[in-house]
Parts: structure tokens; C-alpha cells; sequence
């Protein structure tokens, strides 16, 4: 069997043994330069769609290692700076909100891997991404959860989400009451209730469900 890439390049599927083992896989059929991408904000209310790419050293190992969503805050934050420590490249790619209002949350996110593998360098041999096709010329493979089976991708999802947490961070304090710092903008009880009583911020998305009618109201 082969999985094809958007660019119709025959791609083998890999053995899944572990998240090391599926990489050297498609890094022996295709070179060394093989990088995860994976993105982080595709489900918020507000804030941008952030996009992480990876390009791991083959023989490199990361304690703790997994899907952005399964390791606990403390070790996002440490395996960031340990990605970027030591990866052979890496790079982060950002989806605006106004972006996301004018062509809609998955081109936004397709735009923002792009840019996240361009900040790479050289281009890689092949990419391995969660889900979804980037418009590139590199031969790619987009595997559903595939920051579960890869460790490139899981890199990747960590650099995305670490980077939006400090974005968000950030714009709790330009944009205080809304708790941006907590939620993270996703559409919690907490959140919509802040949205209900001060109404949309600057960087809500407000064409989305749970936003767009305070904007009305707001008008």
C-alpha cells in the first residue's frame, strides 16, 4: 500500500512501532531532511492559528515527547526549549485573525504550516502532517493524529502550542478581563460569559458561532 502525497509522489506507509521508528522510516526512503508539522488554535474564539515545524536529528531523543495535548504545561515549556535547542531546524508559521475572518480557519491554518516549513531553510525531503496538505512543492503525507505516531509532528505540535499559550498570555494583558491567559480563547463557559458581558475584543474571531452575535449587538 502507499499513501500519496498532494503532489501525487508515492509515499510507503510505515511501520508504526513507535513515534521514532514511523520518522526513520519515510527519513530512509526519502534522506535526512524529513520534518513534522502540526498546528495549535484551529478551535478558539480569538487569537491567531500558530503552526510549528520540525526537522529532528535522527539519533536525538526527547523525554516526554507526545502529542502537544497529552504533556502537562511544565514540559510543553521544557520541551520547547529543548526543540529548539537542539533540533537540525525548526520553524513557527502564523495564521492572522484577519486572515482566518477573510478566507476561513483551514486555509488560515494551511497558510500558517506553509510559512512554518519556509522558516525552515532549505526545503525538506519530505513532510510528515497532521491531517491535513500544505500548499508546497515538497512530497508530503498528512496522517490523521499523526502528533500520535510521529516524533517530528509531535515536535511540531509542541512548538505550535507553546508558542500560541505565550501569544495568548500576552494579549491577557493588552486585553484584560476576558482571561486569555486561562482559556487560551477556547469557547469555555468562562470565556463566553466574558465575551456576553464586555463584548468582542480586537483578536475574537468574529465570524464565529459564540462571538459573531455580540458583534450585532455591540454595532
Amino acid at each position: 500500500m502507499v499513501a500519496r502525497s498532494e503532489v501525487g509522489v508515492p509515499l510507503p506507509l510505515a511501520p508504526e512501532t513507535s513515534l521514532y521508528d514511523f520518522d526513520a522510516a519515510y527519513r530512509a526512503a526519502y534522506g535526512g531532511r524529513l520534518a513534522g508539522v502540526d498546528e495549535a488554535g484551529r478551535g478558539p474564539l480569538a487569537g491567531p492559528v500558530v503552526a510549528g515545524a520540525a526537522i529532528l536529528a535522527p539519533d536525538d531523543r526527547f523525554d516526554w515527547l507526545d502529542d502537544s495535548k497529552k504533556v502537562t504545561p511544565r514540559r510543553r515549556d521544557r520541551l520547547f526549549e529543548e526543540i529548539t535547542a537542539r533540533a537540525i531546524a525548526w520553524g513557527v508559521g502564523v495564521g492572522s485573525v484577519a486572515e482566518i475572518e477573510e478566507i476561513n480557519i483551514l486555509q488560515a491554518s494551511r497558510r500558517a504550516m506553509a510559512r512554518a516549513v519556509a522558516a525552515l531553510g532549505d526545503p525538506p525531503e519530505v513532510v510528515l502532517v497532521d491531517a491535513v496538505t500544505i500548499p508546497m512543492a515538497s512530497p508530503q503525507v498528512g496522517l490523521v493524529k499523526g502528533d500520535q505516531r510521529s516524533a517530528s509532528i509531535a515536535a511540531a505540535s509542541i512548538l505550535a502550542k507553546v508558542t500560541r499559550d505565550r501569544l495568548m498570555a500576552e494579549y491577557a494583558v493588552r486585553y484584560p478581563g476576558y482571561g486569555f491567559d486561562r482559556h487560551k480563547g477556547y469557547p469555555t463557559a468562562s470565556h463566553r460569559q466574558a465575551v456576553a458581558r464586555l463584548g468582542p475584543s480586537p483578536i475574537h474571531r468574529k465570524t464565529f458561532r459564540g462571538v459573531r452575535e455580540f458583534v450585532v449587538a455591540a454595532d
